[in-house]
């Protein structure tokens, strides 16, 4: 019985191994543990943004981990002849998706903000789905030179994210300075009914001159120092799996320190419940803006051109080639989860990189080890103490922290770029160039826009959007647009620690 069982698995194709479930539970476990501190950070991110309350950014990370556990599912184990590559891939919320989703966030705080979010995500999912055959032949717009240029850009963007963890929001009440108390309570008594002043002109405002003490606090700084300094330590004493997860170790570090210094507690963990279902439009029902949804859907283009490079390489290192067809369903299943991802209250979905890294570190190529995976986010999604403890972590620990993350999509950047011939192509040195100052215009200069149409704001103040629409094109122009699908693939593998 048992030679035949032995046999049978020998003829079974590594991606279609079913393994013993201590050890699948296992494998599976470490896959969540090297995504989780990437994919905690994007509803951090937006939640903040759109100025929500700590219990319902807690919702969004608890919808983020339910979602990420079923897209993965569907591509790991497929759905259908549509959907899912059926190969060892982990989903999470992609980071390109951030500097958009912040700017609709800034401009639509509250409610009202999430239900134009989650309806500009829902639009660009169902987008993503019909065009996926299509983009699955477009990989010759996408070489090495324009995938890089954007991912090094989508670093740069979300490295202000990062920093103002770490020293305070650049405005709002940790702002670098505030309106001086004394001239405040002048203006107050000058406009209150009866005074002897004449009123003030509308809309005078007091310029804030006085150093806000809260930005910049020494002791914050000392904990993102710390959480950074932890997360090298881990980097250059661990090996393997602990190396692997050093970003989500550091945040512990971090955590334990805030918590000895009184920065943070856990009144919210306690509150929140042990157990809940994430229901989907907790926001209300979604709104659709056609432009919103436009300027969803070109960041869902850029980030299945990424999948499909991770794709190909992945199907290189198990050994199983990833055919036409194959790159159209793994790539339909990153609009359907961004369509799943909007309708629960959470964002678009790609495959995540670190995770293939995994595949190729750990030499375990069972796609069913990515589903152990998916079970267990469904499982950490319908925890909310968990949510809360999240949520509760001061930013000042999510800066160090952020550094490492971010820097890192910036270092993938660089690193394809390295592959890329400057030498004998000066026009791949233009595209770069131009590229990258075009996707800095919105970071230096965000008030450029201020005498274009209204209309166009949303589409032109993400500089990864300006980088990608530009990189493109000057490729097109100068190098012609030819196919080279060994060099998107080496591109990939570059890319396994993004």
């Amino acid at each position: 019985m048992t030679t035949q069982r032995t046999a049978a698995q020998s003829d079974t194709h590594p991606v279609d191994q079913h393994l013993p479930l201590g050890k699948l539970s296992a494998l599976g476990l470490q896959h969540v543990l090297v995504m989780y501190a990437g994919a905690v950070a994007v509803p951090l991110i937006v939640g903040r943004a759109l100025k929500l309350s700590p219990d319902e950014v807690a919702l969004l990370i608890s919808a983020d981990l339910f979602c990420c556990g079923i897209v993965t599912l569907i591509q790991a184990l497929g759905a259908t002849q549509w959907f899912g590559i059926r190969l060892p891939v982990m989903m999470g919320v992609t980071f390109a998706s951030v500097a958009p989703m912040v700017a609709i966030a800034n401009a639509n705080p509250g409610q009202a903000g999430a239900q134009l979010l989650f309806g500009s995500i829902i639009g660009a999912g169902l987008i993503a789905i019909l065009i996926a055959p299509l983009i699955s032949r477009m990989l010759r717009f996408f070489p090495p030179v324009v995938t890089g240029t954007i991912i090094a850009v989508i670093g740069i963007t979300l490295m202000r994210v990062g920093i103002n963890w770490i020293f305070g929001n650049p405005v709002g009440p940790t702002a670098p300075s505030i309106v001086d108390p004394a001239y405040a309570k002048w203006l107050a008594d000058a406009s209150a009914p009866g005074s002897a002043l004449p009123p003030a002109p509308k809309g005078l405002a007091l310029m804030p001159t006085v150093p806000n003490p809260k930005y910049a606090d020494l002791t914050g700084v000392g904990i993102s120092a710390l959480v950074l300094v932890s997360i090298l330590l881990i980097v250059k004493f661990a090996k393997g799996f602990v190396a692997n997860i050093s970003v989500l170790l550091g945040i512990v570090v971090g955590g334990i320190a805030a918590t000895a210094m009184g920065l943070m507690t856990f009144e919210k963990v306690g509150k929140a419940a042990w157990v809940d279902v994430v229901l989907p439009f907790h926001f209300g029902m979604p709104q659709f803006d056609p432009l919103l949804i436009l300027t969803m859907a070109l960041v869902m283009i850029v980030v299945m051109i990424e999948s499909t490079g991770m794709f190909l390489a992945l199907g290189e290192m198990t050994e199983r080639p990833v055919g036409q067809q194959d790159l159209a369903r793994g790539l339909r299943t990153d609009g359907l989860g961004t369509l799943i991802g909007g309708i629960f209250n959470t964002f678009p979905y790609t495959s995540f990189s670190q995770n293939v890294g995994l595949v190729a570190v750990t030499g375990v190529k069972s796609r069913f080890v990515c589903v152990a995976g998916g079970v267990i986010l469904i499982v950490l999604g319908l925890l909310p103490k968990m949510a809360a403890l999240v949520e509760s972590l001061p930013t000042v620990v999510l800066g160090g922290a952020g550094l490492v993350m971010f820097g890192m999509v910036l270092a993938t950047g660089i690193r394809i770029l390295g592959n890329v011939d400057f030498k004998t192509n000066r026009c791949n040195a233009m595209i770069v160039a131009v590229s990258i100052g075009i996707g800095m215009i919105p970071l230096l200069a965000p008030n450029f826009k201020q005498w274009m149409p209204h209309g166009l704001h949303p589409l032109i103040e993400s500089g990864i959007l300006l980088t990608s629409i530009s990189a493109v094109l000057l490729n097109i122009f100068l190098n012609g647009a030819r196919q080279d699908d060994a060099a998107t693939i080496a591109a990939a593998r570059q890319a396994e620690a993004h």
